[in-house]
């Protein structure tokens, strides 16, 4: 019997289908996907996007109404019963002993707050735009100065966080102050629903690399955990992070998060006008190699500013072929991630957390920095003078005064 043919979901289109489309292969939304072409495929883009949206919120509300379903019946029980695994993440086997835990639902911040044009429908259209290009912007005076005072409120942001970590707070908890720190000064959580994400914090525990999703397990003794806060202020957005010591963290672990620091430090000291963006990578691998530790391959340094992304590309590893020269006007954020053994990273099911392969502990910091006529300027420097250069990492407390 001949088997039926299926037709092309463009309206109007009644071809015989001979293709799919990759990303609702992806996803498993095979029904809507068929096209007969590539061209009717482009022409019908717009309508067919809608699918993605909602066959992700779909699942979203189903991990979603697990991880709540999982915390319930754990604060239920006197034995403390292991969390269930969410869906997506049956098979996966996980490199090292962090697991996910119940995500709060998103929030919304107040409609008198400027939002990116991400914020409801999770696509940074301009920043897409311009993915493929390698033209570094270059701010004017009145652009600089609104950078200094993004940079400034994110700074104060991630010291308000930073101040509530301890054993026993959870990813959650600093999710919640830092979206109310964000909303107390009339500014946008950049991450949230960045591309999807739903908090407006990172939080990275132990071997997990960058992109943590705040969750609802608490912090031990012995953690270290990397907090990314970045806001939107006037149409420019502001990056950094840091990495904390929480408890008594042994000394491999204080070592790497030394190492981290010293690396940022060691690349943001060779920074001016003239030098290449690719030599970045070999200040840092050096620091590294002398530590014994490795440079993540796979994330790196950006542009910085009116997008949230943008060029210049800024790899942390020697030898990498990096683009550009820095110039006066430039805006560009440094975050070296180092690992504790290996560089590899593997991304778990639910698509943003980055945990290292070997299930050691990994280690980052980030600043946003502005070559000057002279020099370069660190934008987000815990120091009140921040043309001055960084502090050094102080080990007996639990953040680096940079």
């Amino acid at each position: 019997m001949e088997q039926e043919k299926t037709v092309c979901n463009t309206i109007g289109c009644g071809k015989v289908a001979t293709m799919h489309c990759p990303t609702c292969k992806e996803i498993g939304a095979i029904d809507e996907s068929h096209f007969c072409s590539k061209e009717c495929f482009k022409g019908f883009w717009e309508q067919h996007k809608s699918v993605h949206k909602r066959y992700k919120e779909a699942a979203a509300a189903k991990a979603l109404a697990l991880l709540q379903a999982a915390a319930a019946s754990s604060s239920s029980s006197s034995s403390r019963p292991l969390i269930r695994v969410p869906r997506g993440f049956e098979d996966f086997e996980f490199t090292g002993p962090l697991r996910p835990g119940p995500v709060s639902p998103q929030m919304t911040v107040p409609s008198h707050i400027l939002c990116p044009d991400y914020s409801e429908s999770g696509v940074p259209v301009s920043e897409r735009a311009v993915k493929m290009s390698n033209a570094v912007p270059v701010l004017s005076a009145s652009e600089i100065e609104i950078m200094r005072e993004a940079c400034k409120i994110g700074r104060e942001v991630l010291d308000v966080c930073s101040k509530a970590l301890a054993i026993g707070v959870t990813g959650d908890e600093i999710d919640k102050i830092c979206f109310d720190a964000c909303v107390e000064r009339g500014v946008y959580p950049s991450p949230l629903n960045y591309c999807g994400f739903p908090k407006s914090i990172c939080t990275s525990v132990n071997e997990i690399i960058c992109h943590g999703i705040p969750d609802g397990r608490g912090l031990e003794d012995g953690d270290i955990v990397n907090l990314d806060v970045s806001i939107y202020h006037k149409g420019f957005h502001a990056d950094l992070n840091e990495t904390f010591l929480v408890g008594k963290v042994n000394a491999k672990g204080a070592a790497l998060v030394q190492c981290a620091y010293e690396c940022l430090r060691a690349a943001v000291n060779i920074c001016k006008p003239g030098v290449m963006y690719r030599d970045l990578g070999d200040a840092i691998q050096s620091v590294a190699n002398k530590y014994g530790f490795s440079v993540v391959r796979t994330y790196c340094g950006h542009g910085v500013g009116r997008l949230f992304h943008c060029a210049p590309n800024v790899p942390h590893y020697a030898r990498n072929k990096a683009v550009g020269t820095m110039r006066p006007g430039h805006v560009f954020t440094i975050e070296p991630m180092i690992n504790e053994g290996v560089s590899g990273d593997l991304l778990w099911p639910d698509n943003w957390t980055a945990s290292t392969t070997d299930g050691k502990r990994s280690a980052q910091f980030e600043h946003s920095l502005l070559i000057t006529e002279d020099g370069v300027e660190v934008l987000t420097s815990r120091v009140g003078d921040v043309k001055s250069e960084m502090s050094a990492y102080d080990l007996s407390k639990t953040q680096a005064p940079l």
